[in-house]
């Protein structure tokens, strides 16, 4: 086997899966969503980034799951630990799949699948309408709070993994001093970070975001352009830095040659709603009190960026949500973001980020806590 994690990650996912189908009446989970496979089956690769062809996973009630995937990745889904592996020649001019995977949901009177928030059908939707009208006489359900419920508690092996990146990552910042530098070009700063990250050991960097402005930044997901760092400017640069298909996410703001005090104190208020969400963070609590507890330190200065974290692991951004709506019960194994921000002045925000894993008491940081104060670089 080459997959990330022994069988007995999978075997344990899968006894977890079958107690909660059973709860709900579901007799078979229909995912087709790169996460979902990987989380069942641990087929790992980066063919999902081509749309051409569908993939498919079913897991029955009591079995192990059915991959029906084209045949270009059956050599790599037989070193899973799945055995029952059907395929097809794909694309296929008249079938792409759906024949194997009605049949091998034939049996089930109730499927569930994915169908609330975050969630996606990446087939196409002709042939999930032409999927429902071979099956006729069974019920599709929304299968989305049993998947959010299980991948919500990581393993002590996940929770090792986005450790290690979160590491390496911080590691990655350590460097800034030597990295970024005034007159450097925006895409050239994140050219060396990203650089930076592979070297400490980040296996891919597939997001890195940022900006830079006078006392602040006013966007944080365009594609850096070759503007030259300022002194008095303001860096943020926000990685999602991947090992083994997990995720770090957390960002750090610098000063480059002096700060403003605006800067300064925009800095402390998010440190301070940091150690705010640190202290509320704590399992029992609903994230929408952690959401409170930074928004009290923000106060009149909160962004209308939404909410002030979320859920890590095999994706950048999981469920939940830190704002006020998400009643999720926080629980030990869980592993979020605290991610508060502020708006110092019209068009000028700054944003803050840290890793933290839910434990029995207080929670463990994951990246390696920013420095008190804005850095000066």
């Amino acid at each position: 086997m080459t997959t990330d994690f022994p069988p007995a990650e999978f075997e344990a996912r899968v006894t977890n899966a079958h107690k909660a189908m059973h709860a709900a009446g579901i007799d078979a989970l229909l995912l087709t969503t790169e996460a979902e496979v990987r989380y069942f089956t641990g087929f790992r690769t980066a063919f999902w980034q081509s749309p051409t062809r569908p993939w498919f996973v079913v897991l029955p009630m009591g079995a192990k799951p059915i991959a029906i995937i084209p045949e270009i990745g059956a050599a790599l889904m037989r070193e899973t630990w799945v055995e029952d592996i059907r395929t097809w020649a794909a694309p296929h001019a008249t079938d792409d799949g759906l024949s194997l995977l009605s049949d091998a949901l034939r049996a089930a009177r109730v499927i569930g699948m994915p169908m609330g928030r975050e969630s996606s059908l990446r087939m196409p939707l002709a042939n999930f309408e032409a999927l429902r009208a071979r099956l006729a006489g069974a019920m599709f359900l929304d299968a989305s709070p049993l998947l959010r419920n299980l991948r919500l508690v990581k393993s002590a092996a996940e929770i090792a993994l986005i450790a290690d990146i979160c590491q390496i990552t911080s590691a990655a910042f350590a460097q800034a001093p030597s990295l970024f530098h005034e007159g450097q070009p925006l895409n050239e700063t994140f050219r060396a970070f990203k650089i930076a990250l592979l070297k400490a050991g980040a296996e891919d960097v597939p997001y890195l975001v940022g900006g830079a402005g006078q006392g602040g930044y006013g966007d944080v997901i365009s594609p850096p352009d070759d503007t030259p760092l300022r002194s008095g400017d303001v860096l943020m640069l926000d990685t999602g830095a991947s090992l083994k298909g997990y995720f770090a996410d957390f960002d750090r703001n610098f000063a480059i040659g002096q700060a403003s005090d605006a800067a300064r104190t925009a800095y402390d208020t998010l440190w301070s709603a940091t150690e705010a969400g640190l202290q509320a963070a704590r399992p029992g609590v609903p994230v929408a009190d952690v959401f409170q507890a930074m928004a009290a330190i923000i106060g009149q200065g909160a962004s209308d960026v939404g909410r002030y974290g979320h859920g890590l692991g095999m994706q950048l951004t999981e469920p939940p949500s830190l704002i006020d709506f998400d009643e999720t019960i926080l629980a030990p194994g869980m592993v979020i973001t605290l991610e508060p921000s502020l708006t110092i002045s019209p068009g000028k925000i700054m944003v803050h980020e840290e890793n933290i894993v839910i434990t029995d008491g207080a929670p463990q940081l994951l990246s390696e806590r920013a420095a008190r104060e804005l850095p000066v670089l």
